[in-house]
């Protein structure tokens, strides 16, 4: 498994978990997907729970942190590389975006902020010094993907483009249900991939929130999310064939905490 030592600019590059109870999600994906883990403490930032791949002196592939305070959901949050947190605050203030942590340094591994889209997800940007991003991408048990859910597709792909540059493509997708196909935004960086968009139709809730969600990759989608089911976790989507995506089959979960995640097993050869 080549390790990664750079991500493009625009490009997803690093995600965590925040958690109202760090033991509860450390046991829950240390049983799912084999994550060992250490604790950085930073002084600016407090205890953040670093994931490895491999034991504790394997890869980082993630990272948890507690919730701040009790207005803090538990979440997943995408982050995505950029060569300065402060431009890209400005950026997302300009575009109708929120910020919701200023630029912060992360001890010598590099600088990171998180903000809230114009219809409130949250994401993330992290701007490098000695650490670039997860070690492992696209590999068994780390990130394969990121996704937005969102209810309103243009004003998404406006804000995103204005602030990362991103380009998009319509692509065809099955929604949850599995009957209609709707329309997918595949997001681009240059020419590379690096995040897609699903729009809310009348199949999801109507008081379902905007939101990023990570994919992680997983040798067998039934069997992990039969395992996931075990250590605690509520499926959202039971395992399905996804025949217009790259992944062979994918399932989406609460884990126990009520983060949402989803795991997926690519098809051969891809």
């Amino acid at each position: 498994m080549p390790e990664v030592t750079r991500y493009p600019v625009g490009a997803p590059c690093w995600v965590d978990l925040a958690s109202p109870n760090v033991d509860a999600s450390k046991e829950f994906y240390r049983g799912l997907f084999g994550w060992s883990s250490y604790t950085l403490s930073v002084d600016t930032f407090g205890d953040y729970e670093m994931f490895t791949l491999g034991g504790v002196q394997g890869p980082e592939i993630a990272a948890m942190r507690s919730l701040l305070d009790s207005t803090e959901e538990p979440s997943w949050t995408c982050y995505f590389k950029t060569e300065d947190a402060l431009e890209s605050s400005f950026a997302v203030l300009a575009a109708g975006g929120q910020e919701q942590s200023e630029p912060r340094n992360v001890a010598h591994l590099g600088r990171m902020a998180q903000f809230a889209d114009p219809r409130g997800a949250d994401f993330g940007v992290w701007e490098p010094f000695e650490f670039h991003g997860a070690a492992l991408w696209d590999e068994p048990s780390t990130v394969s993907w990121v996704e937005l859910v969102a209810p309103d597709v243009e004003v998404a792909r406006r804000f995103y483009g204005q602030i990362f540059g991103w380009t998009f493509e319509d692509r065809p997708y099955y929604n949850a249900s599995g009957e209609v196909p709707t329309g997918y935004t595949l997001w681009k960086a240059g020419d590379r991939p690096v995040a897609g968009m699903i729009p809310m139709d009348e199949f999801w809730p109507a008081d379902h929130p905007t939101h990023w969600m990570p994919y992680f990759t997983v040798a067998d989608c039934d069997a992990s999310a039969a395992r996931a089911v075990e250590l605690g976790a509520r499926l959202r989507v039971e395992p399905i064939d996804v025949p217009t995506a790259r992944f062979a089959r994918l399932a989406v979960m609460n884990d126990p905490i009520g983060a949402r995640l989803a795991i997926v097993t690519p098809k051969r050869g891809s």
